[in-house]
């Protein structure tokens, strides 16, 4: 038996005997690293929060260790942002939305980095999003295809799993204090080949930020609605004052009951006079 059928019939045995290998990789910012990067000896006192309405909320990234080789773009980050920030937008006590680019944010800048943020964008409350993502890839038995050259370009032999979830915590600056936190979750499967792995890696990696990003969205809704359940069961929770001139949609509403009813009474006292006239 020639050498090279000798080598090829060693090497699969040894594949199969080893089963599937495989391979792992995981990145990820964090809310606690950025907030609390010393968090032994780091003391941060919290207050019940006060909510000047309307809010002005900022909305950014988390910082991540990845710079030169990030797992997101500047631009896709804030294309996301900018999906995320739409949940914020039909709310009626929410003046404004400001996405922040992620060069205002410090790698490990605490909250004294969340002060310099809310002076320069004017923001009273800020939703910092952060990630996990794990990626998985197994080398199955049809692998032995890349002995040749040409199984290694057409043979979809790697299979993939990427993971990914997103993060959104809403802070109230000013008190230090967690309002509320939604999260995103997706799960990307697919085949590749040897040859094109890092390109299906990449391709992955951005569908699995899509698909998070779009749970995460109704998730944050779903965490806003019972956020505003929440402060009206619980008034001693947060406090809500109101900026000069604004007032509530539900105060509106009231506003405009009494000044029919008062419309109304002028008019029967009117038609009154004028019967009394006659």
């Amino acid at each position: 038996m020639p050498r090279v059928l000798i080598a090829f019939a060693i090497a699969a045995m040894a594949l199969l005997i080893n089963g599937c290998q495989s391979s792992s990789a995981y990145r990820n910012s964090s809310v606690m690293d950025y907030l609390y990067p010393e968090s032994e000896k780091q003391v941060v006192s919290q207050a019940i929060p006060t909510l000047r309405l309307p809010l002005k909320v900022g909305i950014a990234f988390t910082p991540d260790s990845y710079r030169h080789n990030p797992v997101l773009s500047e631009s896709q980050k804030l294309a996301l942002l900018d999906k995320v920030s739409a949940s914020f937008q039909s709310l009626e006590f929410v003046s404004g939305i400001e996405v922040i680019p992620s060069a205002y944010l410090k790698p490990r800048g605490s909250f004294q980095n969340l002060d310099q943020i809310q002076r320069m964008f004017n923001v009273d409350v800020i939703a910092l999003v952060s990630f996990d993502q794990t990626r998985f890839t197994e080398e199955g038995v049809a692998s032995l295809a890349y002995w040749t050259l040409v199984g290694a370009y057409i043979i979809p032999a790697e299979k993939n799993t990427t993971h990914t979830l997103l993060d959104a915590a809403l802070y109230d600056i000013q008190s230090r204090s967690l309002l509320f936190r939604a999260p995103g979750l997706s799960t990307v499967d697919s085949r590749s080949t040897l040859v094109n792995l890092d390109a299906q890696v990449r391709e992955d990696s951005a569908k699995g930020f899509d698909e998070a990003g779009k749970d995460l969205i109704t998730n944050l809704e779903l965490q806003l609605t019972r956020f505003k359940e929440r402060i009206k069961n619980d008034p001693a929770a947060v406090t809500i004052e109101h900026r000069p001139g604004y007032t509530s949609g539900g105060s509106s509403s009231i506003l405009l009951i009494l000044a029919f009813i008062a419309l109304v009474a002028k008019w029967r006292h009117q038609s009154k006079k004028v019967k009394t006239t006659i």
